[in-house]
């Protein structure tokens, strides 16, 4: 599956044409189009000798929201942030905030043991523990220099 971090940029400049067209005509512009596009959390991958590491920001989302599955050396992270219903007929002047259903499919650098991975939900940020199986960790070979 591809990867949609290329929708954050496309989000944040509908939004700043929305307000200008919205200062001028007093109403959004292709409001409608642009409402299904989908939020696209950021992550991070680091790799040690022994796993790999995907951190996710995922803030307001809870655990039982998200789904994380393995498929193919493909680790794939899907939830949903849903929109707070306590507004009470609140007029907003601006809405940042992301919400909706997100996923991100992230190809692994490696073979990994499935039944070994982990992962922790801890001040909205998702983080994954991929321990990598043992003949795809790093072996350190010592070559001699003859003088």
């Amino acid at each position: 599956m591809a990867d949609l971090t290329i929708w954050r940029p496309l989000q944040e400049l509908k939004k700043e044409m929305d307000r200008i067209w919205q200062e001028f005509f007093g109403k959004s512009l292709l409001t409608e189009k642009w409402e299904s596009v989908e939020w696209v959390p950021a992550v991070d991958i680091s790799e040690t000798d022994e796993e790999v590491i995907v951190k996710m920001d995922v803030p307001g989302v809870k655990p039982e929201d998200m789904e994380i599955t393995l498929s193919d050396d493909v680790l794939i992270i899907k939830g949903e942030k849903k929109k707070e219903t306590e507004e009470k007929k609140e007029n907003f002047y601006r809405m940042e905030r992301y919400y909706g259903s997100f996923m991100r499919s992230i190809e692994l650098p490696c073979g990994v043991e499935e039944d070994k991975i982990s992962a922790i939900y801890k001040d909205g940020v998702l983080k994954v523990v991929l321990p990598k199986k043992p003949e795809e960790r790093k072996k350190v070979i010592k070559i001699n220099i003859e003088k």
